[in-house]
């Protein structure tokens, strides 16, 4: 483990603490401000009077001023400067807000949503970041990036999930700084005409010429936008058929632009610029030209996030091959996430980040040791256990994290490694040959005729390798917990094979053992656990009751439930599920819910009450006889209607919830 050792992996890590702490902890930035220049200016006078041999006061102090600037870049990144403009303008909801539009996001089959930074509020200046929606096929809905818009609108926060444990945009959405969002239309936009050019606009045009030209050429429909993909990173073509494909054969890395692709074009350009380390300060022109290809790949590919982020890595790594001292890899990849980390905060919470270094991090921990275990002397078998070799690494790397994001694990993953990667790099190559002559428009027929058979190969091969669905493990519950401490049986793993021992075998074990008996406590606590929660159904009721590790969903609309009840029972550890038809009461504890449908009918008295497929009655003179302690109405309830019933709750000062505005309701058996 002397590897890590190195002084940029101890601040690196002391980086990443503090920008946990500055997201997660709401202090105040100008208190971690002051405290970061209290212990700057401290480091100097405590260097010098540190002894050589004393307590690491210098060390110590240099990692707390690391933690507080992390902790201060991300609670800037954070930052909700919005909200005070907001608060203030409470009574104006409708606000004219000068965006830019600085990021085009993944269309859906109703809206088509950017985020774009604010410039002026009210012809104020105003600085910050916004989600905005418009309908498709309205002209908000072509916009580009770097187009400079007029909307008048509310803002509102981005909602959140409606039901337990559905996707957290508003989370995903905070990780990036983005807190509010306004949905308009073309009534309420104004597009302008002079916007101001930036580097990202101009890459985003430039690919968006690509992507026009590639289109014009004969290639197939499925073919072309694996092309996209592989090359420029463009994924919005993509269909779902051929994206579960690669998800279930454990390829789905192909389709992005990532490290994987980057870290093949930093080989191919080191083999392709070999000659000019034999001109006068050869190495250096070598390095000098690598990192500007790189850029410029980048550049072609839209200057995204991801691709930006994979080429910044492998620029520090084309230094430590620059260097041509292996021992500096740690040192350098550690360098690269501090850089990353210290002007983009808030990637370190993106899960392309997180399985990019995880997955380069353990290639090069892992792949020198898997050589030493075993080296055939056959070179067919020595290229195909290289290949098996980087596969496992990165996959042993990757596996945590990807079982708690995906709870899936393609178990076929080497074989589609050792049939794809090795000629990855010719696919690439040959892609961005095939880009560089569309734009000259001078790409000959044959050529294209060639690069889609060898895309149309690639794609059967994954096809082929999916099909065999029993080897994709699906459904796996994996917490942060599980987590943190697979983390540590992988490296107890490695540490046994490093250098086989009985101390470092006892530590394995305990690793081992720990990780279960976290499983066993964990599922006897769930076993005491129960709940009841009122879900939300556009236009259908749903009410679950969970008893330990069983579900018991009551609905009459049970073919309509979406994913999200498949995402509540893996990350509650449900081992059943049963359906029964919605009754008309319910016991709560020591307290009763009524479900009043179409029909009106209604008790003398209940506790709950709760309003579906929007029941004709006077719930003024329904208030008065039944005095509920809360009134519900779900998704199967005309809004007109709610805002009714809303109303004449809020006159009676009966609490009332709407699961279409405020989402799940879990009620507290124990306290009812």
């Amino acid at each position: 483990m002397q590897q890590f050792n190195f002084v940029s992996i101890k601040l690196t890590l002391y980086l990443i603490g503090g920008i946990v702490l500055g997201f997660y902890l709401d202090i105040e930035s100008h208190l971690i401000f002051w405290s970061l220049i209290g212990t700057l200016l401290g480091l100097y006078p405590i260097n010098k009077w540190q002894k050589r041999r004393g307590f690491p006061f210098f060390g110590l102090t240099a990692g707390v001023t690391t933690v507080l600037l992390g902790a201060f870049i991300a609670s800037s990144a954070t930052s909700n400067e919005l909200k005070e403009v907001l608060e203030n303008d409470a009574g104006r909801p409708m606000q004219s807000w000068k965006l830019k539009v600085r990021e085009v996001l993944k269309p859906n089959k109703f809206s088509q949503s950017y985020i774009a930074h604010v410039k002026e509020v009210d012809q104020k200046e105003h600085q910050g970041k916004l989600l905005v929606r418009f309908p498709q096929n309205s002209l908000g809905s072509s916009l580009k990036i770097d187009d400079e818009i007029i909307v008048v609108g509310e803002a509102k926060e981005v909602p959140s999930p409606l039901n337990p444990h559905g996707f957290h945009y508003k989370n995903y959405l905070a990780k990036q700084g983005v807190h509010y969002q306004i949905v308009s239309d073309d009534e309420h936009l104004l597009v302008l005409k002079n916007k101001s050019p930036t580097l990202y606009g101009t890459a985003s045009r430039f690919r968006s010429k690509i992507l026009g030209n590639l289109g014009s050429e004969a290639f197939g429909k499925k073919e072309l936008s694996v092309i996209q993909a592989l090359v420029l990173g463009y994924r919005d073509d993509i269909n779902e058929a051929t994206y579960n494909e690669y998800k279930n054969a454990g390829a789905v890395h192909i389709l992005a632009v990532s490290g994987l692709h980057v870290g093949i074009l930093l080989l191919l350009l080191q083999f392709l610029l070999a000659p000019l380390e034999y001109l006068p300060k050869g190495k250096t022109l070598k390095l000098t030209t690598v990192v500007l290809l790189l850029w410029s790949y980048a550049f072609v590919a839209g200057l995204s996030p991801s691709i930006v982020r994979a080429v910044t890595m492998f620029t520090f790594l084309a230094y430590s091959m620059h260097l041509n001292r292996p021992t500096n890899a740690f040192n350098i990849l550690a360098l690269s996430m501090f850089f990353i980390l210290l002007v983009k905060p808030l990637f370190l919470f993106q899960v392309g980040f997180q399985m990019s270094y995880a997955a380069v991090f353990a290639i090069v921990w892992l792949y020198p040791k898997l050589q030493q275990f075993w080296l055939p002397d056959n070179p067919i078998l020595k290229k195909i256990w290289q290949l098996l070799s980087i596969s496992i690494a990165a996959q042993l790397g990757v596996l945590p994290i990807s079982l708690f994001y995906f709870h899936q694990f393609p178990s076929l993953f080497f074989v589609s490694n050792i049939l794809i990667v090795p000629f990855l790099g010719l696919l690439l190559g040959f892609g961005i040959v095939v880009v560089v002559l569309s734009l000259l428009n001078a790409l000959p027929e044959f050529l294209v005729a060639t690069y889609n058979f060898l895309i149309h190969c690639m794609n059967s091969i994954v096809a082929w390798i999916a099909q065999y669905e029993r080897f994709v493990i699906n459904d796996i519950p994996f917490d942060g917990i599980q987590l943190i401490l697979a983390y540590i049986v992988i490296i107890a793993l490695v540490s046994v094979l490093s250098k086989i021992s009985f101390k470092r075998f006892v530590y394995f074990a305990s690793c081992i053992m720990l990780l279960q008996l976290y499983g066993i406590v964990d599922a006897v606590f769930r076993r005491e656990e129960s709940a009841v929660i009122l879900a939300h159904q556009s236009r259908g009721t749903v009410l679950m009751q969970r008893h330990g590790t069983q579900l018991n969903i009551h609905t009459r609309q049970k073919e309509k439930l979406g994913k999200w009840i498949s995402d509540y029972a893996i990350i509650e550890k449900i081992d059943s599920i049963s359906f029964d038809s919605l009754g008309q009461s319910y016991t709560l504890g020591q307290s009763s819910l009524f479900i009043m449908d179409s029909l009106g009918l209604h008790p003398p008295q209940m506790d709950y009450l709760l309003l579906t497929h929007s029941p004709k009655i006077h719930l003024d003179r329904v208030l008065e006889k039944t005095k509920p302690k809360m009134v519900f109405a779900d998704g199967s309830n005309y809004r007109s209607m709610i805002k009714l019933w809303k109303a004449s709750c809020a006159k009676k000062e009966i609490p009332f919830h709407s699961t279409g505005e405020k989402g799940f309701y879990p009620f507290d058996i124990l306290k009812d």
